[in-house]
């Protein structure tokens, strides 16, 4: 099983002194990877499903994770995920290009089709096509980081006669995890990324998102080259060695850690106790 630490880039580790020490940490005590999250706006008053204040200081991930390359030297950087419908395709595969070479080839690139209606009115980014945005954006990123002419034609992203270096030093690119929990993202993990990652779940919702990928991978064809499907998750249970064991024997590859942490002192915590379960 591999563990990681999320939030990375917000609360606490908003302050990016704190957030390298923590990194640090992590990576001294065996800790596979660390993972930002995103959120570039958020509702206020907070309503839900907003998931935090929105006072709360959440570094770009980006600039968070090149930031962490420079401040560690083996532990992997996880975007926990970047809400991709939001964003420039092209700028963004040159940012992630960019921290994968800058970190030496440790990004897992984590993307997901938001949720935050009043985020993307914010943005100017229409809510209702998010998951064809989302497919399609992907795919020109891949194109852009993988083919000698980059070239792509889509109904929100089209380009061709242009080329962008550096590469990303992952070949053919860094792991691309997809995020969400509904029948479309599911598809989209089977069709397009490296690997799945559900937020927030407990044992049986665990089961029944992996049985979720099980169904939608009957329905859609996986390219080969993609790999089988690796599976993350941040538990919301209480996490000891048997519930490691338990979520392994669901399908789980890799536990994102998460605590309702207040200080550098509680995320130093959670490092220690998650780093004690391997």
């Amino acid at each position: 099983m591999k563990l990681g630490i999320f939030g990375i880039n917000f609360g606490p580790c908003g302050d990016p002194e704190v957030a390298a020490r923590i990194a640090q940490h992590a990576e001294a005590a065996g800790i596979e990877s660390v993972w930002t999250g995103e959120h570039v706006v958020l509702p206020e008053p907070q309503v839900p499903p907003s998931p935090s204040p929105p006072s709360t200081p959440f570094l770009d991930p980006a600039v968070a994770l090149a930031y962490l390359a420079a401040e560690t030297s083996r532990i992997r950087l996880g975007t926990g995920i970047i809400i991709l419908p939001q964003r420039n395709p092209v700028v963004l595969a040159k940012e992630m290009a960019s921290v994968d070479v800058v970190s030496k080839g440790r990004l897992i690139f984590g993307v997901g089709a938001g949720y935050l209606e009043p985020e993307f009115a914010a943005l100017g980014v229409p809510f209702d096509d998010k998951g064809a945005r989302t497919r399609e954006f992907i795919e020109a990123m891949v194109a852009l980081w993988t083919q000698e002419k980059p070239e792509y034609h889509g109904r929100f992203v089209a380009f061709d006669g242009i080329n962008a270096f550096p590469r990303p030093l992952q070949k053919p690119h860094p792991p691309i995890v997809m995020g969400g929990s509904t029948m479309p993202a599911f598809k989209r993990a089977v069709t397009h990324a490296n690997g799945w990652y559900g937020f927030g779940l407990d044992e049986n919702a665990t089961k029944a998102s992996i049985d979720a990928l099980r169904a939608a991978a009957a329905k859609v064809d996986r390219p080969a080259h993609l790999g089988p499907l690796e599976i993350s998750i941040t538990p919301f249970v209480h996490l000891d060695r048997d519930a490691v064991h338990r979520f392994e024997d669901l399908g789980v590859h890799r536990i994102i850690a998460y605590g309702l942490v207040q200080s550098e002192d509680d995320v130093r915590a959670l490092v220690d106790r998650v780093a004690a379960l391997s």
